[in-house]
């Protein structure tokens, strides 16, 4: 399998560019607290998978976990239709966890979107306080996302969770609050 690291980055890419700056994590690792908070510092638009879903499972009953995750296929293939459409030029903040497909969705994605530049802050965070984020947020959650059952699964999965790493990492320790003027001026320097 290739590296795919840096891919986007690359200097012979026409400008002006198109840039994503992917937030990524586990769910209930704080990516999507991240990205409001960024793109209220930037004014970059931020686009969420839940933004987009959370409409659908508010008029569909019954939704059980395989109708979830088309649906979160749907809205992921949303975000970047939208970004596909956006001129040259423009910035978003794209708040999803990544590692719900694989990798290679992702950069084809990014191909047909027409990105050239791709930052990724990585929303670490240990499995208890996902466990426990998760748990406390069950009641505020739309039928159709998954329930209780899921939080053994939520701890493996935060145990092996890595960044997709096809640009620049920032890594954010998801258990102290994040500094968002320093990732703001992490991002504003890799994007130079």
């Amino acid at each position: 399998m290739s590296d795919n690291r840096d891919v986007f980055n690359d200097e012979t890419l026409a400008k002006p560019e198109k840039r994503v700056i992917l937030v990524n994590g586990i769910p209930a690792s704080g990516k999507s607290s991240l990205a409001v908070e960024l793109s209220a510092k930037t004014g970059w638009l931020q686009l969420s998978l839940d933004g987009i879903k959370n409409p659908f499972l508010q008029r569909l009953e019954g939704v059980d976990r395989a109708f979830n995750r088309k649906l979160g296929q749907a809205s992921y293939q949303v975000i970047w239709s939208i970004i596909a459409d956006a001129p040259q030029g423009s910035t978003f903040i794209v708040d999803a966890w990544f590692g719900f497909q694989p990798k290679e969705v992702l950069t084809e994605y990014l191909t047909q979107a027409g990105i050239t530049q791709v930052l990724e802050i990585w929303c670490q965070v240990s499995p208890a306080t996902a466990a426990a984020r998760y748990e406390a947020r069950l009641g505020e959650r739309l039928p159709g996302h998954l329930g209780a059952e899921y939080i053994p699964e939520l701890k493996v999965l935060a145990k092996k969770a890595q960044p997709m790493e096809l640009g620049p990492v920032y890594y954010s320790d998801q258990e102290i609050p994040a500094d968002i003027n320093a990732i703001k001026l992490w991002a504003e320097d890799v994007m130079k």
